[in-house]
Formats: structure tokens, sequence, C-alpha cells
């Protein structure tokens, strides 16, 4: 989280590409939707992978990819897909939802798609 904070203080940087890992550790709700917000912002001028098991940091990324581990033969093989869009829905309702997931998490996750995508004043609540 400094490095994120950094970047909003000082965003000129020669470094072509940030690795956030789970920045949003330990923290939930409109707290997660603000740190998405705030990763957009520095994706605009640098390239930005981010790992998040948040579907509110989630809902701000261009591309999403999932990352899918499989036990096979006494060795992890890792696989790595880009979602379309259709999928990505998918996976931010599993996502919100663990196992189950129903037309209503489809529908939460295709709204913070949406305004995410509308911009970050709509999409996060803001706080006084």
């Amino acid at each position: 989280r400094l490095m994120l904070a950094l970047k909003q203080i000082h965003p000129d940087s020669d470094v072509p590409t940030l690795v956030f890992d789970e920045v949003d550790s330990g923290i939930g709700g409109a707290t997660s939707a603000l740190v998405g917000e705030k990763l957009k912002r520095v994706a605009a001028t640098q390239q930005v992978l981010c790992i998040t098991h948040l579907p509110q940091v989630a809902a701000f990324a261009d591309c999403h990819f999932s990352v899918a581990k499989q036990v096979s033969g006494g060795r992890t093989v890792t696989a790595v897909s880009l979602l379309g869009a259709d999928e990505r829905v998918a996976e931010m309702a599993r996502m919100l939802g663990g196992v189950k997931v129903t037309e209503k998490t489809m529908e939460h996750a295709r709204e913070m798609i949406q305004d995410a995508r509308a911009g970050a004043d709509h999409a996060v609540p803001h706080m006084e």
C-alpha cells in the first residue's frame, strides 16, 4: 500500500510496470473500491499488474485474468487465462458469491464493472 500511496504523490517514474500483490489485503468494501480507483489512476501512465481476491478492486481493471492451479502427476500446474466480457462477469460473481453464483450475484458483478467504467465518482462512495 505504501507504493500505491507514493505513486499518488509522485506519479512520474521510469518503471514501466508495477506489480501489486494483494495490495488490498485486510481491507474490504468501500476502502477496496478506493484502492481500485487509485490503481486505475496509476494505470493511466504505467502498466499495472494487480493480484486481488476482491471484486471491488477487480472491477476497475481494463483486463481481467484468471489464475488456476491444478495438481497433475504430482506437479502443480498454473494456468493463466485472459477473460472475455462474459467470463469476467462470471468470475466477478464468483468472487462476490463464493461457490454459489446466482443471477443476483451476476447482476451485481455487471453493475460493479459498469460503475467502475462510468468513473470513480460514480463507483466509489465519498466518505467525509
